[in-house]
């Protein structure tokens, strides 16, 4: 029997695709070996290899993907690396140019910092600029870059620049320069954090993105409850000459009511002293350079 000619490139590439899959899972090397490589690396080979069927493989790499960032975010292995995911992203935006939500949501996934990513946000901005080379009318890219100098590079002044640079896009929303405007400000604020994590939230047309949003905003919540914990610490410490052993020396000193909880209902801990979040709250770890609170 023979195959139809167009049938072929995409039974290769989802064979391609499956076959990673199996050498990632069975015998395959480690995370962050120099062999930890993609059976198909070139983005013009898999385009050729696709023809008509880009966009459905796209939408394979793009689950694959996803599947290999989660995988590795969950996995217990203390040396773990991300060496595929942006290999993975390109080969997807190469299929894709369009593909919007690889994009963006993969700029995210790069830019979270270990161990619950790669911490590459130089490969989130080049993704992004990807995006932005692909569909330069879309605002969304320079606004993702501007928050990736947001949030986790904490360079405000090439965040605003890049906030304007969206809110000049045509088809911008509104609220976008003012954002600049009190990035420039208040940059380094958990107020100016909130007011772009709430904005996001407020317009992400993708559940996911949306639930990204609220989960950095109860980490902000949570980062103020720490401060104010830490200052009723303190207020112990100088009162009793010594810092609390647990939550029950602040309860019986009239300080507290009960165990305090983060906003997603995990424990505080509070060991020597010292008031940290749990590292088995789903808001772990929490951004890198605390933000002040004014």
């Amino acid at each position: 029997m023979r195959w139809p000619a167009l049938v072929l490139p995409i039974v290769f590439g989802a064979g391609v695709v499956g076959l990673q899959a199996i050498y990632e899972r069975r015998g395959g090397p480690l995370p962050g070996t120099a062999e930890n490589l993609l059976y198909v690396q070139s983005p013009r080979a898999i385009e050729r290899l696709a023809l008509a069927y880009d966009a459905l493989l796209a939408d394979v790499y793009w689950i694959r993907a996803v599947q290999y960032f989660g995988s590795t975010r969950l996995s217990k292995d203390p040396n773990k690396q991300y060496d595929l995911l942006y290999p993975l992203l390109n080969l997807t935006t190469s299929l894709d140019p369009r593909f919007r939500l690889a994009y963006l949501l993969g700029s995210i996934f790069l830019s979270e910092p270990p161990p619950g990513g790669p911490g590459r946000t130089d490969l989130a901005i080049a993704l992004l600029e990807k995006g932005r080379r692909a569909e330069p009318d879309v605002w969304e890219y320079p606004q993702s870059i501007g928050f990736v100098h947001y949030w986790w590079r904490q360079e405000y002044k090439e965040a605003a620049a890049w906030f304007l640079r969206a809110a000049d896009t045509p088809g911008a929303p509104e609220w976008l320069r003012p954002l600049a405007a009190t990035t420039l400000a208040q940059g380094g604020s958990r107020a100016s954090s909130r007011v772009l994590w709430q904005q996001i939230a407020n317009t992400a047309e993708v559940d996911w993105y949306r639930n990204e949003a609220l989960k950095r905003l109860r980490q902000l919540d949570a980062m103020d409850q720490l401060d104010q914990l830490r200052a009723v610490v303190d207020v112990y410490r100088e009162r009793f000459g010594a810092a609390p052993d647990s939550w029950d020396d602040l309860r019986r000193a009239g300080y507290l009511r009960g165990t305090p909880l983060d906003p997603v209902g995990v424990p505080y801990r509070l060991a020597g002293g010292t008031v940290s979040l749990d590292p088995q709250s789903p808001l772990y770890p929490l951004p890198t350079e605390p933000l002040r609170l004014r």
